[in-house]
């Protein structure tokens, strides 16, 4: 097979072919005038045939070199288009979401350098609410939101069928697994909004007697866990917050038995189009966490 002239050549061609000018092609290509003439009388040469035309003033194309300056733009666009699909950089995206605090704390902190090491090419931005019905705010691109998904938004994904269980510390759960009816005089510490878990979690247990008066009423599952964690006081909270306490030592689950949650935890987007892949790819991740 015959050899290729000089990729270098070549592209100094390509050049002044396109600008029909070899001056215009050295200012492109950061050569002498003298240099890219020198290139295409190589080139002709390897080629055995005239390429351009000198004339009093400037360079025209041959019917050759008409032909071959087709082909030779072609290959330089095949190049550049294949080597920014398979070694370029891919172009930074910054996703902004929003998390209820107990999911952002517990969940979504620790683990967002999975998400990273996986999309490097997305910044995450990370806020907290306690509540939240509504993408009300135009910096948001994603909310993990707890409820039922009866929402405004169009583009909703139930994230997981939440299971809460029974968890306090370890000197309380001694005492609740010698004797569970300690249970029906127990410090209810009680999430705003989940208070129908306690008779159903009563009613798991075959206890049939009245759910304690609430002791500790909070605002969140982090709030609940925390309170517990001080040594006083059982909450129900969903196992999926309850993992690295039960892992750690510092809380316990009493009992085997959960109960559905009354809500769960659903993914919401803005309907933003122009991040909708980052989107994509930050709900395909935190899907795979919270199963």
């Amino acid at each position: 097979m015959r050899r290729l002239p000089h990729v270098t050549w070549l592209s100094t061609f390509e050049a002044a072919a396109r600008h029909g000018s070899f001056a215009a092609a050295a200012d492109e290509l950061n050569l002498t005038p003298a240099a890219v003439s020198q290139h295409i009388k190589l080139l002709e040469e390897t080629l055995e045939m005239k390429l351009f035309k000198r004339l009093p003033k400037g360079v025209e194309l041959t019917d050759i070199g008409q032909a071959y300056a087709q082909p030779v733009r072609q290959s330089f666009v095949d190049l550049q288009t294949a080597t920014d699909g398979l070694f370029q950089t891919k172009k930074q995206t910054t996703l902004h979401v929003r998390a209820s605090i107990s999911f952002g704390v517990i969940v979504l902190a620790p683990r967002l350098h999975e998400f990273r090491a996986l999309h490097p090419e997305i910044n995450v931005v990370v806020s907290t609410t306690v509540w939240s019905d509504r993408l009300n705010d135009a910096t948001i691109d994603v909310d993990i939101r707890y409820g039922n998904g009866d929402w405004p938004e169009r583009d909703i994904w139930q994230l997981r069928r939440g299971q809460a269980s029974l968890i306090c510390s370890p000197q309380v759960a001694d005492a609740l697994q010698r004797d569970p009816a300690q249970l029906k005089a127990a410090d209810i510490v009680s999430i705003v909004g989940s208070e129908n878990d306690w008779p159903r979690m009563f009613g798991a247990l075959g206890l049939k007697s009245v759910v304690p008066l609430t002791w500790l009423s909070v605002e969140s599952s982090l709030l609940a866990l925390e309170s517990v964690t001080a040594g006083r006081g059982i909450a129900i909270v969903d196992t999926l917050f309850t993992k690295n306490y039960v892992n750690r030592g510092d809380l316990v689950i009493p009992f085997e038995e959960a109960v559905p949650t009354s809500q769960n935890f659903y993914l919401v987007a803005s309907p933003d189009r122009k991040i909708w892949s980052a989107v994509a790819c930050f709900h395909d991740w935190i899907g795979s966490i919270v199963r």
